[in-house]
């Protein structure tokens, strides 16, 4: 019997990445491959890229530089670059890198299969188009090999906002969202499979209208596949948090009391030139909508700093959202150009003036996100314990607001959602003990 071919696939970027590498790898399941943890015994090497941070086709370029020797010492392996990064740059990838043989945007992933076998064949193959028929419907049906308790499930793809500063309209395409039947199938093989949590998933996931209710409507209906214990969606769009959605957090026990909502700026000059297309104030009282209906829920956001054009004044406005809003956990960086967005074009704040905003935003978020975490220390939480910790009798999980929570104990397994009551806070994680 033949040996199977090895698969390796390296991971940059969001959580629809890691959802997207996982639907590849399937993909060329079905061809034979299985998956690798390391390059270096690959017959085939996917980078699945992504096109947010500053430099990221550079990096990239890096990347599969270090591949050569393997490329040379195993003239049949096959290189190839996915995602957004693939989609951006297309065949300049391949003049600059020849020793990559596939090409292949978020879009057309489902196609691997064959562009592996043009590759075989010694032809390159580059697909970047935003093909007409639905990749999903394409992508073979998900193995019933077990899975941890925990799983990602895009639902939606794409972007209509056209935010001044983001790639994501270019690279993913327009807004689209999977029907809430191919959605609650595929929830139920994962849950048939281990999974316990699925976290939803789309670019502005709360703009999915792929069920007549909209994301509340599907949320309601995954309430209902028996074993799926919790629900999360992540990221959101403040203009796209409808009221049945925020009811919903008041209401359905499955859907956890974490929401990260991204205002990426307090000032509204900012927010009109970044095109967000809502304001501060109007942003603060969707928080307080969302607060009223479920009080202890953990808001999580975005935060850009040194954004072009951006003065003293605007980021002080930021500072001011921020110590309203009161973060239980944040993202922050400082603004880098992407080619072909408009804010690419207008005048640059200094780097020092990023360096030294960036590093005041931080420091306020961290001292909320302490504040938060501490203020669980007596508490009764529940967490889905998902893997053994570093030392010797120790589990891991999440809690329902997505704190790590420790616990050391010997008749807990992956899977587990066991209350515990917290008795530490620590620099990212909570200590707690089993509540008998």
């Amino acid at each position: 019997m033949s040996q199977p071919k090895k698969l390796f696939i390296k991971t940059y970027g969001c959580q629809m990445n890691v959802y997207d590498s996982e639907r590849m790898a399937e993909a060329m399941g079905g061809q034979g491959y299985v998956q690798t943890d390391t390059a270096d015994d690959a017959d085939m090497i996917l980078l699945n890229t992504c096109h947010i941070r500053e430099k990221a086709a550079e990096k990239v370029y890096s990347e599969l530089g270090r591949f050569r020797p393997l490329k040379e010492a195993k003239p049949d392996l096959k290189i190839g670059v996915a995602g957004c990064v693939a989609q951006a740059e297309g065949a300049e990838i391949v003049a600059r890198q020849p020793l990559v043989d596939i090409v292949v945007g978020p879009q057309s992933y489902h196609r691997l299969p064959e562009l592996e076998a043009k590759a075989a064949s010694g032809a390159k193959a580059l697909d970047t188009e935003f093909p007409e028929e639905d990749k999903f419907n394409h992508l073979a049906r998900r193995p019933k090999a077990a899975r941890g308790p925990t799983a990602f499930l895009t639902v939606q793809e794409g972007c209509d906002k056209f935010c001044a500063f983001c790639v994501v309209p270019y690279t993913r395409g327009a807004e689209v969202s999977r029907p809430a039947d191919q959605v609650l199938r595929e929830a139920r093989d994962l849950v048939e499979r281990g999974v316990k949590e699925i976290t939803l998933l789309g670019q502005n996931v709360n703009a999915y209208h792929g069920h007549d209710g909209g994301l509340a409507g599907l949320i309601w209906a995954l309430n209902d596949v028996d074993g799926l214990e919790r629900i999360r969606f992540t990221t959101s769009h403040p203009n796209d948090m409808d009221d049945a959605l925020i009811d919903a957090h008041g209401t359905c026990e499955k859907l956890m009391p974490y929401l990260h909502l991204p205002v990426q700026s307090g000032s509204d000059r900012i927010l009109k030139r970044m095109n967000r297309k809502h304001s501060a104030e109007s942003y603060i009282r969707l928080i307080e909508r969302i607060r009223a209906a479920r009080p202890d829920i953990l808001i999580s956001g975005d935060f850009i700093v040194g954004f072009p054009e951006e003065t003293d004044q605007d980021f002080a406005d930021t500072m001011a959202l921020i110590r309203t809003v009161n973060y239980g956990q944040a993202f922050s960086f400082k603004y880098s150009t992407r080619p072909g967005t408009p804010a690419a074009e207008r005048v640059q704040v200094d780097e020092a003036a990023k360096d030294a905003r960036l590093q005041e935003l931080q420091a306020l978020l961290k001292d909320q996100q302490r504040t938060v975490q501490n203020a669980m220390v007596g508490k009764t939480v529940h967490v889905l314990f998902e893997k053994p910790g570093r030392e010797t009798g120790q589990m891991v999980g999440k809690s329902e607001y997505l704190h790590a929570v420790h616990v050391t104990a010997s008749d807990v397994l992956p899977g587990d959602l066991r209350p515990v009551l917290i008795v530490a806070s620590n620099s990212n994680s909570l200590t707690g003990e089993l509540v008998t």
